[in-house]
């Protein structure tokens, strides 16, 4: 057990965080655990056998062990156990010391306690960190926010432990305040919205096609082998290979069709509306999985409700073309959403985000990690004013050359009945960018109608009322 003082603190011996502790000592940092459970401390101590590590189980023992300026991490679940944390550890801390949530808290919780911490002179970190849990152990991306100052205190830390890319680490300052918590947010945005569009694909396989499990596993790392090459498209295809220890069937076949949450998908949509900003595809996977959840409701309407058979009757290899097409364009237009909420928030909250950073960190360790962040980073290199990805040329040249297969993919699910609510916000918000006009006109007309809430003309400037009923 090391005697030295350790360089920070971990409160919260989860898999995750046991899993950072290790992965910091791994790269010769001397890190304290905190956790109210024996069991986790005794799996920190266990694990971590030979480095430096310390399993602490008083709290008052824990912040000794730290050295000054002390520094506290916590990884425990967002809301009322973060404050609790907050709650036990701010009687024994000092002036100057530094407090990390690396949890996935609301952005606006984030500011409110840097506020009130502030006023102990504590310094504030919210850091997001993607990677699941063998990101954690062996190299996740990480996005801090919260004073400047602060973060350069741990920057090392943070660097060693982050993956790499290119021999730089997936790691970099986002911004003041909540910019951390934010950009984390909203990269589970993006990854609501791509786990919905591959999982729609795989219903028009399974159910429009008949595809088994293994044929299914082929496709998909077939795709992964080109311009769809990502971790969620890689981990897709593995899951179609996992067979059940209880009844040897596919894993997949046996799972309930009920998708769960943790809140960060509907927080991303709710930001997007009060910063007014289309993000359609990441709305629709928050939907969708409300909807899975509501099983009796599906099971009960399943026998009332009627529609045309799901079975494809044309040329499998063709449609499996279009599927691959489709949902590239899907992938590249819910970046898009993203990063143009990203670019909205940064403007409304002075967050100074630089997506260039962040979609280069984002291509390591993180969940949402593929091979279109390596254009999407040279697009804003090129650009940083980027207003939208659809207009870096590249990009948008790619979403043109698969739109065929993306509106035959979306008419083919229609014609099949098979719901692909993902891909058609996908179509319609490609059809919406390219569209110089909308029938907002008329939107406007029935608002001033019944509300005299006004409109304007394309000929004058001005807002305008009508006595529609004279």
């Amino acid at each position: 057990m090391a005697k030295e003082k350790c360089v920070l603190g971990m409160v919260g011996l989860g898999v995750m965080g046991r899993n950072l502790v290790l992965n910091m000592a791994d790269h010769g940092f001397a890190v304290a655990g905190y956790d109210k459970d024996p069991e986790k401390i005794k799996s920190l101590n266990e694990e971590g056998a030979g480095k430096t590590v310390q399993g602490f189980d008083n709290v008052g023992d824990f912040i000794e062990s730290l050295d000054r300026p002390r520094t506290v991490m916590m990884l425990v679940p967002a809301g009322a156990p973060v404050d609790s944390v907050i709650a036990d550890v701010l009687p024994l801390l000092m002036e100057n010391d530094i407090l990390i949530d690396a949890g996935n808290s609301f952005f606006k919780n984030t500011d409110r306690r840097a506020e009130k911490l502030s006023k102990n002179k504590i310094r504030y970190l919210g850091v997001g960190v993607s990677g699941g849990a063998h990101g954690a152990r062996f190299g996740p991306s990480i996005m801090p926010g919260g004073p400047r100052d602060a973060y350069e205190n741990v920057r090392e830390i943070f660097e060693a432990s982050a993956a790499h890319v290119d021999n730089t680490p997936c790691v970099t300052w986002m911004g003041p305040g909540s910019a951390g918590h934010y950009v984390k947010m909203v990269h589970n945005g993006i990854e609501y919205g791509l786990m919905e569009l591959i999982a729609e694909i795989y219903d028009i396989m399974a159910q429009g096609l008949g595809f088994s499990c293994d044929r299914l596993s082929r496709v998909y790392e077939q795709w992964n082998e080109g311009t769809l090459n990502s971790y969620l498209v890689e981990i897709t295809s593995n899951i179609f290979r996992k067979i059940d220890e209880k009844t040897h069937k596919h894993l997949v076949d046996v799972i309930l069709d009920e998708a769960h949450q943790k809140g960060t998908g509907a927080w991303s949509s709710e930001s997007a509306l009060e910063l007014k900003t289309a993000v359609p595809v990441i709305d629709t996977a928050v939907q969708m999985r409300f909807l899975s959840t509501d099983k009796e409701l599906r099971k009960a309407e399943s026998g009332i409700l009627k529609g045309p058979s799901p079975v494809f009757k044309g040329d499998a290899d063709s449609l499996v073309e279009n599927l691959k097409d489709a949902l590239l364009a899907g992938f590249i237009i819910s970046y898009s959403q993203g990063f143009s909420l990203l670019r909205a928030a940064s403007k409304s909250m002075n967050y100074g985000l630089d997506n260039n950073k962040i979609a280069a960190i984002w291509r390591g360790g993180c969940i949402i990690r593929s091979a279109l962040l390596e254009k999407i980073m040279d697009a804003y290199s090129k650009n940083p004013q980027l207003p939208h990805l659809l207009k870096d040329p590249i990009l948008s040249e790619q979403v043109v050359r698969s739109q065929d297969g993306l509106r035959n993919t979306v008419r083919t699910a229609a014609n099949l009945g098979i719901p692909a609510p993902g891909m058609m916000s996908v179509l319609c918000y490609y059809d919406s960018l390219r569209s110089s006009w909308l029938p907002a006109n008329l939107i406007q007309a029935q608002r001033d109608y019944f509300g005299s809430h006004q409109y304007q003309r394309v000929d004058e400037k001005g807002t305008f009322h009508t006595e529609w009923s004279k």
